[in-house]
């Protein structure tokens, strides 16, 4: 088939184009240059062919959901009646960045992202990212814009300015993938700097914990549930949202098959302890382990405010909801689980994510060693105990 045809283009015809094994372009017969292209993904967008510098340049005007062909007619229209008007026709055919965020990067990039996230960075774009930049060409968009933009936000919300900065710096590359640009502006913006995460309880931490957690659960079905939740955070290592919106299809004897993780479908082996703790929940109609107790056809939600009192009774409120799955972890790895398997535990993509706890199998390992030379030190007739190292002389004294 054809990369391109000509047909004139209506919202019922755009409607019934259907995806190719290769993206190929439909273009109108009323306005020369006007097309919509259909990637072998199904996403659709409005494209227009500009002189520019002598050139031709095709620009993206967004995707075809967003407006209605008539409307992107009259757009084609005002474009060439005002060149450079509103970023139209800019230096190197650049389009706005929010026609780009709708169009080519919306089709290529956000639809592959789980709903969780398309969530958040659809929030970030709307109440963050398109205000500030939703109206400049990808090409006028300046590194000190960037930053200005950045250091204003990190006054209030550090953290989430580093979020916010990572999803601007995406759109751009693709928009260098694109060929609009050709380095981003965002590129020598530093992330703020962030306190180390990696939190571990202790044994006498994880002890209070439970106490703190059996206070509340004794006091009725409100807290049961949250405090439940809170256990299989720290005996299974899964993700908050995994265990918030665990379903009871998800739950097959010793294993939990979760069907929507964070990287893919996964499975986590259930010890005796977390399986008591599934076992006493009550099975009704709703799908969830821990479903709302107003809607049961949405899952529950972590009861923060139990969380933070209970930390504050268990004397470890510097600790975070995350970090009871860095627990989990740290003791697989002082127990001599290896490395690759505290990883599957984990469910991590790449084994190098795992590599914070290796170091908490270190204790283990000089224990072994020294087992390993008094052995050999009795054999040698050197008794239970090394010499002391004379470190005049350089040598071992006595």
């Amino acid at each position: 088939m054809p990369a391109s045809e000509r047909r004139k283009l209506t919202d019922a015809a755009i409607a019934r184009l259907r995806p190719r094994e290769r993206e190929y372009t439909v273009w109108d017969t009323s306005v020369p240059g006007l097309g919509v292209r259909v990637r072998p993904t199904g996403g659709k967008s409005y494209v227009l062919m500009e002189r520019v510098r002598g050139r031709s340049a095709r620009v993206s005007l967004g995707a075809v959901s967003t407006r209605p062909v008539a409307e992107i007619r009259r757009t084609c229209h005002e474009r060439r009646a005002n060149p450079g008007r509103d970023g139209a026709n800019s230096p190197g055919g650049a389009p706005l960045f929010r026609e780009f965020v709708a169009g080519e990067w919306l089709e290529a990039r956000f639809e592959r992202y789980k709903p969780s996230t398309r969530r958040n960075v659809r929030y970030v774009l709307e109440r963050r990212i398109l205000p500030a930049f939703g109206a400049t060409p990808l090409d006028r968009i300046a590194a000190a814009d960037v930053r200005r933009w950045f250091d204003a936000f990190s006054r209030t919300a550090p953290g989430h300015a580093n979020y916010c900065l990572g999803v601007l710096r995406r759109i751009l590359n693709h928009a260098i993938a694109c060929g609009h640009i050709d380095a981003s502006p965002a590129r020598a913006v530093t992330p703020n700097r962030r306190r180390p995460l990696t939190r571990f309880l202790s044994r006498e931490e994880v002890a209070r914990l439970h106490r703190a957690l059996d206070d509340h659960a004794g006091r009725g079905e409100r807290f049961r549930q949250p405090a439940d939740m809170i256990r299989l955070l720290l005996l299974t290592g899964c993700r908050r949202g995994e265990i918030v919106n665990l379903r009871w299809v998800e739950v097959r004897g010793d294993m939990l098959v979760l069907a929507d993780a964070k990287t893919g479908p996964r499975t986590v082996p259930l010890n005796s302890q977390a399986r008591r703790i599934l076992d006493r929940q009550k099975r009704g109609a709703s799908a969830y382990v821990f479903p709302s107790p107003l809607d049961p056809s949405r899952p529950r939600s972590p009861d923060l405010r139990l969380w933070y009192r209970v930390r504050r009774e268990a004397g470890i409120e510097d600790v975070r909801l995350h970090d009871l799955r860095h627990t989990h972890a740290s003791q697989a790895a002082m127990n001599g689980v290896p490395i690759p398997v505290v990883a599957r535990l984990l469910g991590h993509s790449n084994v190098r994510m795992t590599m914070r706890y290796a170091h908490l199998g270190d204790r283990d390992i000089e224990q072994a060693a020294e087992r390993v030379g008094q052995a050999i030190g009795e054999i040698m007739g050197m008794g239970p105990q090394l010499p002391p190292l004379d470190t005049s002389s350089g040598g071992l004294s006595g």
